[in-house]
């Protein structure tokens, strides 16, 4: 059985920037959250916005935890293009699932 990492290793249809992205996001444990700006540091990156980008586009979501990644602010920044209504109430869901199990 293939893990999320070989699948994000293997894929074709993710550019190699978007793949950084998405292995160092797989580095976050469930139930813990990191900034754009941190993660765009972490992969060498100055641009949080295309880390945003990047998981704006995450096929692999929520196996890739997109979710875990909030704005500098405090807010919960965005989830699958949307930054109010449903989509981020699935992401506060998430986050709120994951702490619960953590």
């Amino acid at each position: 059985m293939n893990s999320i990492r070989d699948k994000v290793v293997r894929a074709t249809n993710i550019t190699p920037f978007q793949r950084k992205v998405y292995l160092a996001l797989l580095e976050v444990p469930a139930g813990v959250t990191i900034t754009y700006g941190e993660l765009a540091r972490r992969i060498g990156c100055r641009s949080a916005q295309a880390v945003g980008q990047a998981l704006k586009r995450n096929p692999f979501a929520p196996e890739v935890p997109c979710h875990r990644v909030v704005a500098a602010d405090g807010s919960l920044g965005g989830y699958n293009g949307k930054r109010e209504g449903e989509q981020i109430e699935r992401k506060r869901e998430l986050l709120n699932r994951e702490r619960m199990e953590k």
